[in-house]
């Protein structure tokens, strides 16, 4: 497995030295050379996950495995859309962010083994908070993406090219991937409730708190868009908002227990 981390890391560096080289270029950076690089970085990413997480003992679910599962969703998404995305600006910063995912598999490998095997419904629960939290973590992402747009065309910096569309494509976009991370996000609370006992009790209920707080955040942002609408600078705050409560709702514990108290 050291290998194929190895080559993961390789790979996932070249995509990023490709998108990044020619990021502000008016034709944009060479689709094909970084969806194959991207490809083969992200076929190696899923071995390694699936030789961590899927173990005799169990689905080791771990801190870092959790974290590089998302970020290989994210990467995945990415990589099989490089061709229809009209902005890179973040594409770099999912590259990026890939690789230190796959170190961290080398460097912290703590264990957190669960047996989804024999609870298949905590199982869809799970990969329901999954898919929301890595959708929203796009939106968030894409919101960044918007507002440093915004900006530089304000202040005439950014090089305008057939290839950059208007902002307000951008903008509807970026809500179809709210609302998406939304909807998924009420499914994997509305199931957290269904399907867990003692949902506020054993050390998880800030989950369930936050978990809820953040939808309210996103349930805001869309009431908003769809009353009075919102400004891109709004959108960034409830998206990166939102993001962050879920990264402290899914993450914060865990981080203490695993990596700081061991």
């Amino acid at each position: 497995m050291v290998f194929f981390c190895y080559f993961a890391i390789f790979f996932y560096c070249l995509a990023f030295i490709l998108v990044s080289v020619r990021l502000m270029h008016p034709n944009g950076p060479n689709r094909l050379a970084v969806s194959i690089s991207a490809a083969i970085a992200v076929i190696l990413h899923a071995c390694i996950l699936g030789h961590v997480i899927f173990t005799a003992d169990g689905q080791n679910f771990s801190l870092t495995n959790v974290i590089s599962l998302v970020m290989w969703i994210i990467t995945f998404i990415f990589t099989i859309l490089i061709f229809r995305l009209r902005l890179m600006m973040v594409v770099p910063v999912v590259y990026a962010c890939s690789v230190m995912s796959v170190v961290l598999l080398c460097l912290v490998p703590p264990a957190y083994i669960t047996h989804f095997d024999l609870h298949p419904k905590i199982f869809a629960h799970v990969i329901m908070s999954l898919m929301s939290y890595s959708t929203l973590l796009i939106a968030a992402l894409y919101a960044i993406q918007l507002s440093a747009i915004q900006n530089k065309l304000k202040n005439k910096e950014f090089i305008r090219s057939t290839i950059t569309p208007p902002l307000l494509t951008v903008e509807k976009k970026l809500y179809h991937l709210v609302i998406t991370g939304f909807m998924l996000l009420s499914i994997a609370i509305a199931t957290g409730f269904i399907f867990l006992e003692n949902n506020f009790s054993n050390g998880t209920g800030h989950k369930a708190v936050l978990s809820i707080i953040a939808w309210l955040v996103y349930a805001a942002m869309l009431l908003q868009h769809k009353t009075i609408g919102c400004k891109i600078r709004t959108e960034l705050i409830y998206t990166l908002t939102g993001a962050l409560i879920l990264t402290i709702a899914y993450f914060g514990a865990r981080t203490v227990k695993e990596l700081i108290i061991g």
